[in-house]
């Protein structure tokens, strides 16, 4: 019998599955597998970094300087209750230059942050982010435990190290 690709279309053919342009939905239907932000997790860690509504902003720069962060979580009670970035701190010395360092966070910070759950897809996360304009999500289970908190880079650095990963493996398929 002559090759495939040497033989005429049969109807056969014709009912097979037939291609069609990926999409985010395409590629993250049940079963497939995907990366997911417990991935990005279990490589960085689940160290949460955090401070009290209370605290001033120059207590909040400080641990974001100890801690080489940019964004640190407002806990209180155990609950989170906001978030503080680099671009807060930038934002609210500008407007009110060295005043703003013994203002409370609680006056700084965003409340209410966007969380993630443990299972949701990178790319899912990663949209999020893009449309609401912030480069870190804290991940959180059902109950509202914090987990730990991705950021862009953290996806980006997993990503990268998992294409470099993909790229390996095709050319060890090719050379044999």
């Amino acid at each position: 019998m002559a090759p495939a690709s040497y033989r005429p279309a049969l109807k056969i053919d014709d009912e097979k599955g037939r291609s069609y342009t990926q999409t985010t939905d395409s590629n993250l239907t049940p079963g497939h597998s995907y990366l997911r932000a417990t991935d990005v997790l279990a490589e960085k860690g689940d160290t949460v970094h955090s401070v009290s509504p209370a605290d001033t902003l120059q207590t909040a720069i400080a641990q974001l300087k100890a801690h080489k962060i940019g964004a640190i979580l407002v806990i209180e009670a155990g609950k989170l209750i906001g978030i503080l970035s680099e671009r807060d701190v930038v934002r609210q010395l500008a407007d009110h230059a060295a005043a703003a360092l013994e203002q409370p966070v609680s006056a700084v910070m965003t409340p209410e942050p966007q969380t993630c759950g443990p299972s949701d897809p990178l790319i899912r996360i990663m949209k999020r982010m893009t449309d609401g304009g912030f480069r870190h999500m804290p991940v959180a289970d059902v109950s509202g435990n914090l987990l730990g908190m991705i950021s862009v880079r953290d996806v980006v650095a997993y990503r990268l190290r998992e294409i470099e990963h993909e790229a390996l493996q095709m050319k060890q398929m090719i050379v044999g």
